[in-house]
């Protein structure tokens, strides 16, 4: 679907509960201006800050938005999610979700919004460039010649023709990956938590372990969470192949980086790539020291994988339309901490949005509470996730009001309004 199609909601002569130019959006870290843009056009009042937030500055920017956009280094955990006393929703202009502390925000009532695939061919692309600069060594004398030192000897130096990629996690990354690696001439093989289609020629193996043992390279694209934490360390880097290669541009915390040193360093890896790391800095450009620097080919950039004007553009744009959607609809189709709802508007009624804790009886006791007001439900949708239920419900506008009071004033509702 086209971003900015809406199924008639701004064609409908509705009574707007709250003025669109009153709701505030900050978005930080200097998101891609096509999200600014489009969410101003759809009438609201986009706060634009280029860099990211913490600390007094962040609470400040934060104390009155009805939605915030951030990218990976802006981190909206409890206490600043608590502070922002008006908050609807946020977007994670990233891939990721981990800048968030997702369990506050849905106790909290607040939907968060990401773009899980709009990067995938940037960090695809960056994969595969990594794969045959290792096996070039390039990395190492690009550095050289820029001291002024001409090395043109060949020791390493391969094609990646006919060699094996092993993947680990074969999601959308992954498969793309994978598809690129054999129009280079590539074998892959990969593993994943979940069975996955094989795409092409690529093979599935049983285990990491296996796949550590055939493989020449090893491509790292799995989330991070506390199953993935050092799934790379020193164990796993004595399985591989002497002299062969690791990537990771996934995570930080997915490869013990000391375990990768001493690896490196005794010559049982033969180079590394990385693109992510345990511990970066907050500002876009700020030292930065790692013992992988001192270490033979390896290539390091400063988490740029998805740093595409193509994909930031996507991702702007798919965030800023599920915040829109969610504003103006109460859609969540696509909130990864909220349950999936997309109610079609029914004509001439007004629309009540209700975040409740999920216990037995919770749509009894609502609907029992808008019979005895004497309210009609025009249409409703009600799903739950985890600890919470949302309910999208449309009434007759003439009692909406006091149905909306009644229920937000019930002992289990977190957050009650009335969108239209």
């Amino acid at each position: 679907m086209p971003f900015g199609q809406d199924f008639g909601w701004k064609d409908m002569a509705q009574e707007v509960s709250f003025p669109k130019q009153k709701i505030k959006i900050v978005l930080a870290e200097k998101i891609h201006e096509a999200a600014a843009d489009y969410l101003s056009e759809a009438g609201f009042n986009v706060n634009f800050v280029p860099r990211a937030l913490e600390g007094k500055e962040l609470d400040d920017t934060i104390a009155d938005a009805h939605v915030i956009g951030v990218r990976s280094r802006t981190k909206l955990r409890r206490a600043q999610l608590e502070h922002a006393r008006r908050l609807l929703a946020v977007g994670c202009f990233s891939v990721g979700t981990d800048q968030v502390e997702l369990d506050a925000a849905t106790s909290l009532g607040v939907p968060v919004f990401n773009a899980p695939y709009s990067s995938t061919r940037s960090v695809a692309e960056l994969t595969i460039g990594n794969i045959i600069m290792l096996a070039r060594r390039a990395g190492d004398k690009n550095t050289k010649l820029h001291l002024g030192e001409w090395d043109k000897s060949l020791a390493n130096a391969e094609e990646v023709r006919g060699k094996t990629l092993g993947i680990v996690g074969y999601g959308h990354i992954g498969q793309q990956v994978s598809i690129l690696a054999e129009a280079f001439g590539m074998e892959v093989v990969f593993c994943d938590v979940l069975k996955k289609l094989p795409l092409g020629r690529a093979k599935p193996v049983a285990s990491l372990d296996e796949l550590l043992a055939l493989s020449d390279f090893v491509t790292l694209h799995v989330p991070g969470t506390a199953e993935t934490k050092n799934l790379i360390g020193a164990p796993q880097l004595k399985k591989m192949r002497k002299g062969r290669y690791l990537l990771n541009l996934s995570r930080g915390n997915v490869v013990d980086v000391a375990a990768l040193v001493e690896s490196l360093k005794n010559g049982d890896i033969g180079g590394a790539a990385l693109d992510v790391f345990p511990d970066e800095p907050v500002p876009p450009i700020a030292p930065f020291a790692t013992e992988l620097a001192k270490c033979e080919n390896v290539i390091l950039t400063p988490h740029v994988g998805g740093n595409t004007e193509e994909a930031q553009h996507k991702i702007a744009l798919e965030v800023a339309n599920a915040l829109e959607e969610f504003v103006n609809s109460g859609k969540t189709e696509g909130s990864v901490n909220f349950p999936s709802v997309n109610l079609r508007p029914f004509p001439n009624s007004h629309r009540i949005l209700n975040i409740h804790r999920n216990v037995p009886g919770a749509l009894v006791e609502i609907t029992k509470m808008v019979s005895e007001v004497g309210a009609n439900i025009d249409a409703q949708h009600l799903s739950t996730f985890k600890d919470i239920g949302y309910l999208v419900m449309d009434i007759n506008r003439d009692l909406s009001e006091e149905v909306k009071t009644k229920i937000a004033g019930l002992p289990i509702s977190i957050k009650t309004r009335i969108l239209y």
